[in-house]
C-alpha cells in the first residue's frame, strides 16, 4: 500500500525487507525438515540454530534457553499452564495484574476456575504498577508471578525486577514471567537484570513475519510442555519447526541495529507530538511521562474512538482504540486505570515504529483536528 501513515505498530508491523529476503531463501532453497538425516535436513537445522544465537545474544542468554513458539499467545499460555501445573504441590497462589494482555489474563482466568487462589494487582492511575502493590502481593504461598515489561496499550513500563526481588526475599517458590512482546527489539533486555525466569515475544512486533515467537525459559525451570508429539525443541515443543518464518525472525532480528538510537529518534516523535496535542489542546494524553516512547495512548473527549478512527482511516492513517484482540470493546487497561468513561471512549492508541517521520506525526495531527471540525458539522 502506498501513501498510508501506518502508526498502528504495536498492533502488527510491516516486515522489513531483511525478513522477506530471509524467508524467501529458506522457502527456494534451505526447505528441507530440520530433523531429517540429510543435508537439506542439516541446512534448515543450521538456519533455525542461527537464529536461535542471535535471539540468545539479544537476552545474555545461552542458546539452549530458547524455544520457538507460534507467537506470543502460544508463548504465554504455555508459561502459564505449564508453571502453574509444575508448581500446585509447593503452592496455590498465582500475582498477575489488571492490565496484562489477554493471552495472560484469560488462561489465569480458567486457572483460577480449576482452584488456583488469583491475585491481580490494579494499576495505578497513570496505568503503572507500583513496587509496593507487588511487594505486598506476593508471599510464600506464591508459585507463579506474571507481569509484562511493557503494556501494549499505554506504553507503561512495568518493574519487573522488583518482583524477582520480592519472591526471593519471601522465599516464594514462584517462577517469574515477563510477557516481552512489546518491549524484545525496542529496549535492551538481559535476562540476568530482568531476573524473569520465563520471557516470551513475538516477530511480528519488530517487523518480522507473524506465527513465530519464542520463549526464554532460564536453565533449571522445568515446566510441562503443551505440545507433544515428536520432541522437536528438546522435547519442549513438538511439530516441525516453521523455519521461512524462524528465519524471518532472524532477518528481522538483524536488521534492528542499535536498539538505543531506535528509541531515541522515536521518542523525539513521541515528545513532538505531545507538545503539539498539549499546545494545540487537541487531546489529552493517558501514557505516562515515562513510558515506552513506541506507544502513546491519548483521548480525544467527545469523540468516539470507533467514529474517529474511522475518519483517519479515509484519509489513509492507520492507527487503533486499543490492544488488537479488544476488537473494539473498549480498553480494559484504561477502566482499570480508572480514567472518566468519556476518555476511555475516546481514546486512540498511537503506535510507532522506526520507520516512521516527523512527517507521519504532522499528517496525523491534522487529520484529528479535520475530523473534529468535521464530525462537529454533523452532530
Amino acid at each position: 500500500m502506498e501513501n498510508i501513515v501506518y502508526l498502528d505498530n504495536s498492533s502488527t508491523t510491516a516486515p522489513c525487507n531483511e525478513a522477506i529476503v530471509e524467508m524467501g531463501r529458506a522457502l527456494k532453497s534451505d526447505f528441507g525438515n530440520p530433523s531429517s538425516l540429510h543435508i537439506l535436513g542439516f541446512n534448515a537445522e543450521k538456519r533455525v540454530n542461527s537464529a536461535r544465537s542471535a535471539l540468545a545474544g539479544m537476552l545474555s542468554c545461552e542458546e539452549g534457553e530458547i524455544y520457538f513458539t507460534s507467537g506470543g499467545t502460544e508463548g504465554n499460555n504455555t508459561a502459564l499452564f505449564g508453571a502453574a501445573y509444575a508448581g500446585r504441590k509447593r503452592g496455590n497462589k498465582i500475582v498477575t495484574t489488571e492490565i496484562e494482555h489477554p493471552s495472560v489474563l484469560e488462561p489465569v482466568k480458567r486457572l483460577e476456575e480449576e482452584g488456583f487462589e488469583v491475585l491481580r494487582i490494579k494499576p495505578q492511575s497513570d496505568g503503572t504498577i507500583s513496587e509496593k502493590s507487588i511487594l505486598d502481593a506476593i508471599d510464600s504461598n506464591t508459585i507463579l508471578v506474571s507481569i509484562m515489561l511493557v503494556n501494549n496499550e499505554t506504553g507503561a513500563i512495568m518493574p519487573v525486577s522488583s518482583a524477582r526481588r520480592a519472591i526471593d526475599s519471601v522465599g516464594a517458590p514462584a517462577i517469574l514471567h515477563c510477557d516481552c512482546v512489546q518491549a524484545f527489539g525496542k529496549v535492551p533486555i538481559n535476562v540476568k537484570k530482568l531476573g524473569a525466569d520465563i520471557i516470551t515475544a513475538s516477530a511480528h512486533k519488530i517487523h518480522g513475519p507473524k506465527g513465530i515467537g519464542f520463549m526464554y525459559i532460564k536453565k533449571g525451570i522445568t515446566i510441562r510442555p503443551l505440545l507433544l508429539g515428536g520432541g522437536q525443541e528438546k522435547g519442549f515443543r513438538s511439530g516441525t519447526e516453521a523455519v521461512p518464518s524462524i528465519c524471518g525472525f532472524y532477518g528481522a532480528v538483524k536488521a534492528i541495529g542499535d536498539m538505543d538510537k531506535n528509541a531515541d529518534a522515536v521518542r523525539e516523535l513521541r515528545d513532538y507530538a505531545v507538545s503539539k496535542l498539549k499546545a494545540e489542546g487537541i487531546a489529552v494524553i493517558n501514557s505516562p511521562d515515562n513510558s515506552l516512547p513506541f506507544v502513546l495512548n491519548i483521548s480525544v473527549p467527545g469523540y468516539r474512538s470507533e467514529t474517529m478512527l474511522h475518519f483517519l482511516e479515509r484519509e489513509g492513517i492507520y492507527v487503533s482504540s486499543g490492544s488488537a484482540c479488544a476488537k473494539g470493546k473498549g480498553s480494559y487497561v484504561l477502566r482499570a486505570m480508572a480514567l472518566p468513561r468519556e476518555r476511555v471512549d475516546s481514546a486512540i492508541r498511537i503506535s510507532f515504529s522506526r520507520f516512521n517521520t516527523k512527517e507521519d506525526v504532522d499528517c496525523l495531527l491534522s487529520a484529528i483536528v479535520s475530523a473534529k471540525a468535521a464530525l462537529r458539522r454533523v452532530r
